[in-house]
């Protein structure tokens, strides 16, 4: 491609123009999820950027810069992939009902679906169910589509009805329906057999010698069930199983499964949230054994936040949830790229 041959910049007035009433669009939701959240008692916060650590799950990854302190010395500041670290330690010090539109960095993403910065809307509720949450989740989606007043949303060549009653479905019910495995059979003692699971996924996913129980459990997930979430109107996957609890704490009374959820519309992922992990010492092993794993993948490890975990063990009984906001916008926009629907891309995005 020849220098000419290149297309506009994006901030060209005729380019411009055509992302515009995206934007008109983010700019209405935006108004009425403040205006929401604002009639329902929450403050809105603002944390830092810069963090200790970006967040320990084995395939997130972050960019990494260092800073120079005044006596010279230098060091090491991650952009965080999420404000749940800081957002967390609130809910410590005693905020019972916080959100953030939180711009956020994941490296080694980029797609119709995924841009390296991003704005996450992350919000929690201090002494409040999972339930609380998703119900908070459902609402914010109607009232981004109530904002521009599209309809339905449709995104390749499905749709969704952000209006109608969602569906609630469990993971395991969802691997039935799809894959026809029995996911549960698959778990003991909170660990999942990656030989049994193996088994049961076999001639469904391709399975590498390398790829552990998670790794088939999402190669599954992304190849039979997520398509078929979202159709019609918006599916919760709740029950996550306990080896993806992440951090959600388990369900009390079966340890095979934790208060995790996930909101779909047109096979699109909206929000993730968490009836919220409050042990301590359980942080820290899920965070070492994250980091092993990613050593091993990918040769690096993030440090962990000791701050963080301090304040897990500090926090009382609590909900969260973030929700990817451009996502959002995207689709109740009518937008067809998440790079359609951002005032300034990334530098060299489009």
């Amino acid at each position: 491609m020849t220098v000419q041959d290149k297309p506009s910049p994006w901030w060209t007035a005729a380019r411009y123009a055509d992302r515009r009433p995206f934007l008109l669009a983010r700019s209405a939701i935006t108004k009425a999820a403040r205006a929401w959240f604002e009639e329902q008692g929450f403050a809105e916060v603002e944390t830092g950027i810069l963090q200790v650590s970006p967040g320990n799950e084995t395939h997130l990854h972050a960019p990494r810069t260092e800073l120079t302190r005044a006596d010279g010395s230098h060091v090491t500041r991650f952009l965080r992939t999420s404000p749940e670290f800081a957002c967390k330690k609130l809910l410590a010090a005693g905020e019972p009902k916080i959100y953030e539109f939180a711009r956020v960095f994941r490296d080694r993403e980029h797609g119709d679906l995924h841009l390296p910065e991003f704005t996450m809307l992350e919000w929690y509720r201090a002494n409040a169910g999972y339930d609380a949450i998703m119900a908070d989740t459902i609402v914010v989606i109607a009232h981004a589509a109530q904002a521009t007043g599209i309809g339905p949303f449709s995104f390749r060549g499905r749709t969704a009805d952000p209006f109608a009653e969602p569906e609630l479905l469990t993971v395991a019910a969802a691997f039935e329906r799809f894959s026809a495995i029995d996911l549960l059979a698959t778990i003991a003692g909170g660990e999942g057999d990656r030989a049994a699971l193996a088994a049961a996924a076999s001639g469904r996913v391709r399975i590498a010698d390398d790829d552990t129980w998670s790794d088939i459990f999402s190669k599954v997930l992304v190849e039979h069930v997520e398509p078929n979430l979202g159709q019609g109107r918006l599916t919760v996957l709740f029950e996550y199983p306990s080896p993806e609890a992440a951090l959600a704490r388990t369900k009390s009374g079966d340890p095979r499964v934790a208060e995790r959820f996930e909101v779909y519309a047109c096979g699109v992922e909206l929000a993730n949230g968490f009836g919220e992990l409050t042990d301590a010492a359980e942080q820290r092993h899920r965070f070492t054994a994250a980091m092993d794993e990613k050593a091993r993948r990918y040769g690096e490890r993030y440090p962990l936040d000791e701050d963080f975990i301090a304040a897990v063990g500090q926090m009382p009984e609590a909900s969260g949830v973030a929700l990817g906001f451009d996502r959002l916008v995207m689709l109740a926009s009518g937008a067809s790229r998440v790079d359609q629907v951002v005032w300034a891309p990334p530098a060299g995005e489009t």
